[in-house]
Formats: C-alpha cells, structure tokens, sequence
C-alpha cells in the first residue's frame, strides 16, 4: 500500500482492530491494513482519532499535514531514533567541513547529472528539439561543482544547472495546451509549477521518513542553510530524487493526457492554480506508482525500488559521515 493520502474535506481518520479506516459522513471510503501503510498524508481538513494517531506513533508510520495545494503544514511522528552517532557525525560535519562540501557536491552531482539525462533522452526521443546548449551547460556546471571547495559557490553552480534545464524544459512538454515560462511557487500560478510543487512536497515527506528511520535530525543540512522549521537534510537529499521522481511523474501526466486543463481551477484573489479533486487523485496515483518502479541500484548491484532507495541514500549518507565509507554516492541513473 505505501503511503495512504486522504484527500475528501471532514474526513474521520481512525483505527478499528489492526486498520485503519477513513470515514466521509459515515460512508468508509478507505479501509487497509495498518501493517501495509508506511505513512499517512492529510490533504486539506480532517480529524484523525486519538486511538489512530497512537496507532501510528506505535507503529513508526510519519503523519504528514499539507493543504489541499500540497503545501506544508506540520508533521507528526514517534520519538527520534536512538541512533546518537549518526546524529553526532552530522552534527561535527557542519558548516564549511571537508564532509559537508563533499556531500553538498554530491547532491548537486547527482540532480544536475539526472537533469542531464533527461535531456539527452528527450533529444533522443524529440529529434526536432535542439538542447544542445543547454545539456553542454549542465555538463559545464557538473564540472564545476567537482571543482568547488565552498558550499555558496556549489549552490552557485547548482543554480546554474538547474536554470539551464528548466530553460528548456517547455520543450519537454508535448500537449499544446500547457505551456513553462519559469519556475514558480508560493503560489504557483500555472499548471505545470503545480504539478512540480505538488510533487515536491510529497518528495520531502518521503524523504524525510527515511532520514528518520536512520537516525538523522532533518533539520540540520549542508547544502540547504538553516533555517526554523525548515528540514533542511530532507531537502538536501530531496536533489538527486527530483528529476528522477516528480519530474518524470509530471511529465508522464502531461504527454500521456492523464491529466488535461479542466483537471485544474485558479483562484481567484492569488491566482493559485491547483488540482481538482479528480485531478489530485489520478497524480497521487501516479506518484505512487513511480515510487514502486525498479532499477538496479549503481552502488548496492540489484533491484530496489525509488520507495526503498530513499532509506539506501540515508544509509549511505551516514555511513560516509560516520567515516565507514570513502565517499558518498548519489543515485545517478543512466
């Protein structure tokens, strides 16, 4: 099952015997096993029953809030893992230390070298698009953020990469009907920077549940500064996920008509674009179904899934900031 998101406005969340039902005026709209649910995420207004929110407490399954938008609100889970010594090695890590600047590479190695494939697969499949200049400028920055020995001009380089990427990535959408200028957010105002925001924030819930089951405190990163209640770990490990996950998810509901123009509504007052209900549920769907793909990992040598690989990326991240490995290495597809 994975994560069970709850999408309908008053929903009664609660827990009956071993499962956990969702209720909308005494109708069951949801009822699955808690011992397959990995985490639980509230969209929009609902009550979840003292009894449920023990229940998962108990059971280490993270309780996530976002609006209906897919914007952050809080977040719910048991106690922080007993593991002080990863805790330890990231915190003597911060700041400008040779292992922060290592790590910082790597995650910015590794979006911008998921950016590059995308790229080169879509000349591929596109032979009218011309992104040769803007792949040679990935390549161009990838070489030099191996080169950089403080995070600030890492970040410089990573933002470079990644205008050079979203400079194209219009042509990567094929329906007429949708169309990319730029980036935005808070709110975002178009179709696309929903889809992107949306799947973002579901990203960084992902994420974060695995930083936590390794004993990680997400709030403390090294590319990402720091900021109050900003997880900035989950974050940073978010980097190498993003074209890889919510970006092909994206794409995937655009060129395949998952999703068409009706499926989104503008507010009024701040033109906020966001999903209809029908919308957000066949998104979800399709987020959930990317995470259950396999691929051979390039370091572990077999087939995992995107769910499984956010925990491998944790582990591997501590296990180079507690000194039992040489390097960290992102998770780069070709």
């Amino acid at each position: 099952m994975g994560t069970v998101y709850v999408t309908q406005d008053d929903s009664f969340i609660g827990k009956i015997d071993e499962r956990l039902k969702v209720k909308v005026e005494k109708n069951t709209i949801l009822d699955v096993p808690l011992i397959k649910v990995d985490g639980l995420v509230v969209m929009g207004r609902a009550t979840v029953s003292p009894d449920a929110i023990a229940q998962l407490i108990e059971r280490k399954i993270p309780l996530t809030f976002l609006t209906i938008n897919g914007k952050y609100l809080a977040r719910l889970e048991s106690e922080m893992s007993k593991n002080i010594f990863v805790r330890s090695a990231q915190w003597k890590s911060d700041g400008e230390s040779p292992k922060a600047i290592h790590v910082a590479q790597g995650f910015v190695r590794g979006k911008l070298k998921n950016y590059r494939t995308a790229l080169l697969e879509a000349q591929r499949r596109y032979s009218e698009l011309d992104l040769g200049a803007n792949i040679a400028q990935l390549r161009n920055a990838i070489a030099s953020v191996d080169k950089a020995t403080s995070i600030d001009s890492i970040r410089g380089h990573e933002g470079a990469g990644s205008a050079a990427y979203f400079g194209c990535f219009d042509g990567l959408i094929r329906i007429d009907d949708f169309r990319f200028e730029t980036r935005n957010r808070r709110p975002p105002t178009d179709p696309v920077n929903s889809l992107l925001s949306l799947g973002y924030s579901l990203l960084r819930h992902d994420i974060q549940g695995a930083l936590n089951i390794v004993g990680f405190d997400p709030y403390l990163g090294y590319l990402h500064t720091e900021r109050y209640g900003r997880p900035s770990l989950a974050l940073d490990l978010m980097e190498e996920f993003r074209p890889l996950i919510v970006d092909s998810v994206v794409l995937k509901a655009i060129n395949l008509r998952r999703l068409k123009i009706s499926d989104f509504v503008t507010e009024p007052v701040s033109n906020a674009v966001s999903l209809t209900k029908e919308g957000l549920h066949t998104f979800l769907r399709l987020y959930q179904e990317k995470k259950q793909d396999k691929f051979t990992h390039p370091v572990m040598k077999k087939q995992y899934t995107y769910q499984e690989s956010f925990e491998i990326q944790a582990r591997l991240l501590a296990k180079y900031l507690m000194g039992e490995v040489d390097k960290y290495t992102p998770l780069i597809l070709r």
